[in-house]
């Protein structure tokens, strides 16, 4: 199928690495297919609302397996530097999720295609985070072990909100998705894209002007708000664990929030309602997002996605700044 559909409007869906690894699981290949499986059920109802659809995700429990895997390898295999770990993540985890997209459009007799772009991301070398790396990575540890491999394997560690130890690395803003273009087009013919797996794989010019890779982590969701200004998506949605955006979380004041406009989200941004290590970056995206011409943003979770459609459910973000 090779068709024009760029009359249709355009979405793009973020989703994080634990969408494919519930809490308490192991991480084997079954329950990635199961997960994937559930998650691809809750994406059709954005291909019956015949939305042409670009997926990106993250893989924060995945390459932190293959990071652990490298080390306890490292005395008979050669390590890979983060970058190809990414690449290698984004390959598997997008082979995953396009079977199950695959199958479930199989399944309603659904004339459309799965494609994975392994995508590559500019990122600017002299970006503040590579002096200050933030982005948690891998399996949490105990404080005696995450020192231990801080001082055998020169990790930097960090406490990761009251829920143990972790391995942190940079974590640079994107600056430029190269195959946005081939995104961009597939989509508009009637392909389900896959791209940016992990925030996509990080990279720069070095100084013959050719690209190379880098020792990092960009966050998806800021990946994907710029993704979606340059392909032109009218919708950013991004899924994550709770059914909405709520203020005051986890204190007794909590509330929800519906359909806030930019100028609303901004006074609570300067009041501290969005934490760096939770909502922020989630929030931070889809304001860039609207900021560079997108339509609408959405938050929710991926079992509340139908009802968050409908209008009954989840964070709307309306208007620009």
């Amino acid at each position: 199928m090779n068709i024009d559909r760029s009359d249709r409007p355009l979405a793009i869906v973020a989703m994080g690495g634990h969408a494919f690894m519930q809490p308490g699981e192991k991480g084997t290949i079954e329950e990635h297919e199961r997960n994937a499986a559930a998650i691809a059920g809750h994406l059709m109802y954005l291909i019956e609302r015949d939305y042409n659809l670009v997926i990106t995700h993250g893989n924060g429990p995945q390459v932190g397996a293959g990071l652990l895997k490298a080390e306890r390898a490292r005395d008979e295999l050669p390590e890979m530097p983060l970058d190809v770990l990414v690449a290698d993540t984004a390959g598997s985890l997008g082979y995953v999720m396009q079977q199950a997209l695959l199958n479930q459009l199989r399944r309603r007799g659904l004339d459309r295609w799965v494609v994975t772009v392994i995508s590559q991301v500019l990122v600017d070398v002299d970006d503040p985070a590579f002096k200050n790396p933030t982005k948690p990575i891998g399996p949490f540890m105990l404080e005696e072990e995450a020192g231990r491999r801080r001082d055998d394997h020169g990790w930097i560690i960090a406490e990761d909100s009251g829920r143990g130890w972790r391995r942190v690395v940079p974590s640079p803003r994107p600056k430029k998705v190269f195959q946005r273009h081939m995104i961009r087009d597939a989509a508009l013919a009637g392909h389900i894209v896959i791209s940016c797996g992990g925030g996509g794989i990080p990279v720069r010019y070095d100084e013959n002007n050719d690209l190379t890779g880098v020792e990092a982590v960009i966050d998806k969701d800021l990946t994907s708000s710029l993704l979606g200004v340059e392909i032109g998506a009218d919708l950013l949605i991004i899924l994550t664990d709770v059914s909405q955006v709520f203020l005051d979380y986890n204190t007794p004041e909590q509330r929800p929030l519906g359909a806030v406009t930019m100028m609303e989200i901004e006074n609570f941004v300067r009041q501290g309602q969005f934490p760096a290590g939770s909502m922020g970056p989630k929030v931070e995206a889809v304001a860039a997002f609207l900021r560079g011409g997108g339509k609408r943003g959405l938050i929710t979770s991926p079992k509340r996605l139908r009802e968050a459609l409908d209008g009954r459910g989840g964070t709307h973000f309306i208007g620009r700044v």
